[in-house]
């Protein structure tokens, strides 16, 4: 019965990450996402009882990854390594959660007024974690003395711009679907882009 209820659930959570992301909280409807989940309305109220629950549930899916992904973060690291593994992380949630990846940042950017406190608490800890890091390598001459909330700011633009405008991409592209060679090459071009800038002067 457990891996019925599991698997329910991850249905709908799929099929509302999808309905979130193309239409914004206001405009889905439950009975869209159970339409595209293929059961029944009743069984998402009974999952998740409502709508604001099932979408700080989709939120909460792509929130763990995001706190995951600064694991490498610490200062004592190598900087080159810590870098290429964050990033390669960062474009790992937008290849394999695209659809959460896009309501997460149509909830920052409205002011994330569904996240919790807690949730605010821990990602801007994590991000001044991070750049508390980087800051450490620019006093110890590790990497050049650029500005580490910049730097921050644009590895999370580099790699969520592959959720976010998937569409443009595979239309400039040609591709109907981006392969795994694709965000491997987007990885390492990032890699490259990022420790060339960071080097040393």
């Amino acid at each position: 019965m457990s891996s019925i209820r599991e698997r329910n659930k991850e249905l709908i959570l799929r099929a509302a990450s999808e309905e979130f992301a193309d239409k914004g909280f206001a405009a889905s409807k439950t009975s869209d996402i159970a339409a595209k989940a293929g059961l029944p309305k009743p069984n998402v109220y009974y999952y998740f009882k409502s709508k604001e629950n099932l979408y700080r549930e989709v939120l909460e899916s792509i929130i763990d990854p995001i706190l995951r992904a600064s694991t490498p973060f610490n200062a004592d690291g190598e900087p080159n390594a810590v870098l290429s593994n964050y990033i390669r992380s960062k474009i790992m949630i937008s290849r394999d959660l695209p659809f959460a990846s896009k309501v997460f940042a149509s909830e920052i950017m409205h002011g994330a007024p569904h996240l919790s406190e807690q949730q605010v608490q821990l990602l801007n800890a994590q991000a001044k974690h991070n750049i508390d890091c980087i800051q450490t390598w620019i006093d110890r001459g590790q990497i050049a003395p650029i500005d580490p909330h910049h730097l921050m700011f644009s590895i999370w633009a580099a790699t969520q711009t592959y959720a976010d405008f998937d569409w443009q991409i595979s239309a400039i592209t040609g591709k109907a679907k981006l392969q795994d060679s694709d965000y491997e090459a987007a990885t390492q071009t990032i890699i490259r882009l990022v420790l060339k800038g960071c080097a040393p002067d």
